[in-house]
């Protein structure tokens, strides 16, 4: 199946891109996207225990399963001051 992946803040520098659509299996973890995303974009795998990740509105453990047409954001921690 396809997932839309949009890409946040300074993630859009790390990939060059403010979205993307990876192919992953019919039954695929948000774990296992992740491991597709860094395949594509060696860069995000620095970030991979800070990343935030919400599927449509909703933040997500990497064990959440993927379903079709789910969107996925991917961005870093909020930091303020």
């Amino acid at each position: 199946m396809t997932i839309s992946v949009h890409f946040y803040s300074y993630f859009k520098d790390l990939t060059g891109c403010t979205e993307t659509h990876l192919e992953v299996a019919e039954v695929c973890t948000i774990a296992q996207l992740l491991e597709v995303a860094f395949l594509r974009f060696p860069n995000l795998r620095a970030m991979q225990n800070s990343t935030l990740i919400a599927v449509g509105l909703d933040y997500q453990p990497k064990s959440y399963l993927l379903k079709k047409d789910d969107q996925v954001s991917l961005f870093p921690p909020v930091q303020g001051g």
